[in-house]
């Protein structure tokens, strides 16, 4: 019983081990209290709890020559495989992943050669089935080196299709991909899921910050008017563009490093601002200093979601771009104060 604690399944049967030797048993069927829960982690609310246990789940009847398919031990990820196999018999593997999903656990090395190897031995996968191959999702290859994998457990790692909706295809095809399922897309829809999450998190920050602005200005009113106004506007502005403007216009910008592509957007949104509210030269300076590090401080919390950046790309833009931001809005902030006080 205690192995269930934290478990997010819509039924126990996705939690509760028939035996150790069996696995635990699941179905290829979504319930509500499942898109649900997958709905609720997309905005960000018990996001680090929506997991499952990690170990060896049985799909419909698997016998020992069933395939072995392995994922993340996030619950969506979990979801989506499952869902895409009605009607198939299928060993599913979950490893532990912190409730990361695939592509991210896979960039931070909890969907890797470690812990495959170790669950293969908790969950002795290999007196289950007759056959020793492990189909792995293509976006999983970064974290995995097969030849140690296989070195260590006698399991072949085979890596399925880039998209769960090509798995069918790809099993009936006798574990073939085609140049489609090998293909690596991130069209505008995939970029725009990813704007929840941020765009929560920002309004976690925004909401109460204008919430006592707001109530300031009604307290020293007209004095904080203008400024409240401004604020309210530029910031909120600021907010929507950096989760929800750059994702999608994320191929057009220029420049490689997603700092100075959001740069570009904050510093164009300072400049409507500008042009707006007529600013004085020091409150369009601390305007500028202020709003376009914050559109590209949300922008970069893209990185580590795309198709665009690399982990070792990402450290060393970061390096240089954090110390830009708290430098650009320390000064940014100092500036906008003085000028409200007129002494500049």
């Amino acid at each position: 019983m205690a192995e269930s604690k934290g478990c997010s399944c819509s039924s126990a049967a996705c939690c509760f081990p028939a035996s150790d030797e069996q696995g635990r048993k699941t179905t290829s069927r979504v319930t509500f209290q499942d898109l649900w829960g997958n709905f609720l982690a997309r905005i960000g609310i018990g996001r680090n709890r929506h997991r499952v246990n990690p170990g060896l789940y049985r799909l419909g009847d698997p016998g020992r020559e069933a395939p072995v398919l392995v994922t993340a031990n996030y619950k969506m990820s979990f979801d989506h495989l499952r869902s895409r196999l009605p009607g198939r018999d299928a060993w599913i593997l979950v490893l532990d992943t912190k409730g990361v999903n695939v592509w991210c656990a896979a960039g931070k090395g909890t969907f890797g050669t470690k812990e495959l190897v170790s669950r293969l031995s908790v969950t002795g996968l290999e007196g289950v089935v007759e056959h020793r191959t492990l189909i792995l999702p293509q976006l999983g290859a970064v974290g995995v080196a097969a030849h140690e994998v296989f070195g260590k457990t006698g399991f072949r790692v085979v890596y399925g299709p880039v998209r769960a909706d090509d798995l069918p295809r790809f099993l009936d095809n006798g574990m073939k991909k085609d140049a489609e399922m090998r293909k690596v897309e991130f069209p505008a829809a995939d970029r725009l899921i990813l704007t929840s999450v941020e765009l929560m998190r920002a309004l976690g920050f925004y909401l109460p910050a204008m919430a006592a602005l707001l109530a300031a200005a009604w307290l020293l009113r007209p004095a904080l008017d203008r400024i409240a106004t401004f604020e309210v506007v530029s910031l909120g502005g600021a907010v929507f563009i950096g989760t929800v403007l750059f994702p999608w216009a994320l191929p057009i910008l220029p420049f490689r490093p997603f700092s100075a592509k959001g740069a570009v957007l904050g510093a164009i949104w300072s400049a409507v601002m500008v042009l707006v509210f007529r600013l004085r030269p020091a409150e369009a300076l601390g305007a500028l200093l202020v709003l376009t590090p914050l559109v590209s401080f949300l922008s970069v919390n893209f990185t580590g979601s795309t198709t665009f950046t690399t982990l070792s790309g990402v450290k060393r833009e970061l390096s240089v771009a954090i110390p830009a931001f708290i430098v650009s809005a320390g000064i940014g902030v100092a500036l906008k104060v003085l000028a409200g006080l007129r002494l500049v």
